[in-house]
């Protein structure tokens, strides 16, 4: 039985995060400031930067995370804005972060996506190496190509 004759899908069932995530990753340390990390959302239009020291993925840092920061409740005095810029990155970040490996199938990454309502995964070896982020759009762009033949 040929690929085509099994359908449209097929092939998406078979391709892979390393296939098609991409591998050049910006990310930061714990150290950088709230105020570079604004910055840094701004010029790259990216949602999260992994948090990676000596080579090894230490957690995550959101758009989220980021706004978390100056949210305070009634109990609280009000933080000041420069005050809490020059907050750390290690201050709100989240650690425990779901990744997946480079051998993982794009079909486990979409169900994660959809479970989760995550825009992107790290992608990260068995030794804790980050490889890349595979995200909504690359999942996209993979099944698009791979159903492109049968349309």
């Amino acid at each position: 039985m040929s690929d085509s004759s099994k359908g449209p899908m097929y092939r998406f069932l078979e391709c892979t995060a390393s296939q098609y995530m991409t591998p050049a990753v910006q990310t930061v340390t714990r150290q950088v400031t709230l105020h570079d990390l604004e910055a840094l959302f701004e010029r790259h239009d990216f949602n999260s930067f992994p948090v990676v020291e000596a080579g090894k993925v230490l957690g995550i840092v959101t758009k989220f995370d980021f706004l978390q920061a100056f949210a305070f409740t009634t109990s609280q005095i009000v933080p000041h804005y420069d005050k809490l810029m020059r907050e750390i990155v290690a201050n709100v970040m989240t650690e425990a972060i779901v990744h997946v490996e480079p051998t993982a199938p794009l079909t486990r990454v979409l169900q994660l996506m959809v479970s989760l309502k995550s825009r992107s995964f790290p992608v990260i070896s068995s030794d804790g190496q980050l490889l890349g982020i595979i995200s909504r759009e690359d999942v996209m762009r993979a099944l698009k190509e791979s159903t492109r033949d049968a349309q």
